[in-house]
């Protein structure tokens, strides 16, 4: 038994908790009925990772940070009821011989192992984790074990009405109708594979699935004809749309939960000639964040954007068509600022990921909360930093500038093709040179480009033309003279992708782009300029990326356009 009194000397002599509040810890945690671990965090005196990271290394435990790679053993699931499982964070990670290596956060929670070890009939070997990737790898573990089960679809499918305000576990499969079944395993299956938009698109003899993954968008299914018309209610059902009318498009809204996550859905349908075409957008609100470390700036970019970053006023500007990840690059800014000094506030349309110590603010068209209303409302609360989700119009951007010039640290986003684009965007929409010159501070281009998958990248050589198409030549590949491509695999369901990295341009607003600004200059010389200064262009990052080994060639071609200067 670990000495409660002696656990926490050990933060102490680490300067992370004040001896004097030992006495009151123990004691209100024993009143409260938590466990000290749970009480400590809870109330903010240390982080997750302090108290993990200093009890693994005191007590002799292994701490992962990450469990992106383990392995759930198949028998866990079918052992270990998943309610078990998420009282107490416990997930088995691996097997050796009869013993099972089980992650936990709560490592003073010694009854649940006793349990579970009874429910394993095996021995265990206790790692330590972060609650977040316990919660993650749990659900993913018991979702992997739910078949998509269509069931007897020509049961009276006119019963979908009812369970329009369910609220729905994805997970829990049990006693729900064969239509119900369907849609949830459709939407399940698209969570599993990490898809971000799931189509639903009429044909004259069939229905098909289809789900973008990583940017592309697949086959997956067929459903025969006649099951049309109720698969379609069923969500039209779920988003609050009207089922009678079938001749307008709708747009709507649900979350589901699928175990401790819950994801947001946005959904479409449009009328066509073969029946309601639906297109959901799936936002899960639990997904972790990227640092700004995770999504493919290397060291020189990294350390630019950075630097921008901290400024205390100025605009920073993210640009790129719809799905090239601007969201990810704004969030990912906002985490590295430390948002305990600041007051940091957002306004979306939709907040895509809820942030720690920051106030985000949903825009509502309907009710008149647009992005210049909304930021003006902002501005009265105040901020030291704002991030307004996109700049639509005039006044927004107006009111983004001057929030700027008067102070604050401005991100947000505009939809241009490279950096240079995006100031004489500014421009198009009206506003002042001398206004935009005066407070951009930098503006970040990206797309996203499919990696090659790791379960079968392999090498190949390359041909000159090949090369040529992205500015190199084969004297770039220097000995090796080889590049790496995905063969395919069952893991990147054969396509030789899996997942994206980010490809980026970041244009600093200097001295000579400020004067540029004023007088301007189009986009075009901006950019041939910058580049003679040493900017970085979309097609030349995706290159240097090709010759890393992070993507091929055709998918640099794909993402970019050709540099013409």
């Amino acid at each position: 038994m670990i000495n409660k009194n002696e656990l926490l000397m050990l933060f102490v002599e680490e300067g992370l908790l004040d001896e004097s509040k030992i006495e009151e810890i123990v004691q209100s945690s024993e009143d409260y009925n938590f466990s000290l671990d749970q009480y400590i965090i809870q109330k903010g005196y240390l982080t997750e990772k302090q108290f993990l990271q200093i009890f693994s290394r005191e007590f002799s435990f292994r701490f992962l940070e990450k469990l992106d790679s383990a392995q759930v053993p198949e028998n866990f699931c079918r052992k270990v009821p998943i309610n078990f499982a998420r009282t107490y964070n416990v997930i088995a990670i691996g097997m050796e011989g009869n013993v099972y290596q089980i992650a936990t956060c709560t490592p003073l929670l010694t009854h649940p192992m006793d349990e579970l070890a009874g429910l394993l009939e095996a021995e265990l070997d206790t790692v330590l984790a972060p609650k977040a990737e316990i919660v993650s790898l749990i659900n993913s573990a018991y979702k992997q074990n739910i078949g998509s089960d269509m069931g007897d679809l020509d049961e009276n499918s006119a019963a979908i009405d009812e369970f329009g305000e369910e609220d729905v576990d994805l997970l829990d499969a049990s006693n729900k109708p064969p239509i119900i079944r369907t849609v949830n395993n459709i939407i399940l299956q698209a969570l599993k594979q990490g898809v971000s938009d799931i189509h639903l698109q009429p044909y004259e003899e069939k229905l098909q699935v289809r789900y973008r993954i990583d940017g592309i968008l697949y086959d997956i299914q067929a459903i025969p004809k006649k099951h049309q018309d109720a698969i379609i209610s069923r969500v039209k059902v779920m988003g609050k749309m009207d089922i009678a009318e079938k001749r307008l498009p709708q747009d709507g809204r649900k979350s589901i939960k699928m175990g401790d996550s819950e994801v947001d859905i946005r959904i479409s349908s449009v009328p066509t000639s073969h029946g309601e075409r639906i297109v959901m957008r799936l936002l899960d609100k639990s997904a972790r964040l990227y640092g700004l470390d995770e999504i493919g700036l290397d060291k020189k970019n990294l350390k630019l954007l950075d630097q921008f970053i901290h400024f205390t006023h100025g605009i920073i500007l993210v640009t790129g068509p719809t799905g090239s990840g601007k969201s990810t690059t704004l969030y990912a800014s906002l985490s590295r600022i430390n948002a305990t000094e600041k007051n940091v506030l957002t306004i979306e349309d939709p907040i895509e990921y809820h942030l720690r110590n920051i106030s985000q603010i949903q825009v509502s068209d309907k009710k008149g909360l647009t992005f210049a209303r909304g930021l003006r409302t902002l501005l009265r609360q105040d901020p030291d930093i704002i991030m307004v989700g996109e700049i639509r119009d005039q006044e927004t951007g107006r009111i983004a500038i001057q929030a700027a010039l008067t102070g604050h640290l401005v991100f947000s986003s505009l939809h241009t093709n490279d950096s240079a684009s995006a100031v004489t965007r500014l421009l198009d929409l009206g506003i002042e040179p001398y206004l935009v010159s005066s407070s951009v501070l930098c503006v970040v281009a990206q797309r996203l480009a499919r990696k090659i998958c790791s379960g079968c990248r392999t090498e190949y050589d390359p041909t000159p033309a090949k090369l040529q198409a992205i500015g190199l030549t084969s004297t770039d590949l220097g000995t090796k003279g080889s590049l790496m491509i995905g063969s395919g695999c069952e893991k990147c369901m054969r396509t030789g992708y899996k997942d994206r990295t980010g490809l980026y341009e970041i244009l600093p607003i200097t001295e000579k782009v400020r004067e540029q600004v004023v007088s301007k200059v189009s986009a075009s010389v901006i950019k041939q300029d910058a580049v003679k200064r040493g900017l970085r262009t979309l097609r030349m990052d995706g290159a240097k990326k090709v010759l890393e080994g992070e993507t091929t060639i055709d998918e640099v071609l794909r993402v970019t356009q050709m540099d013409t200067f």
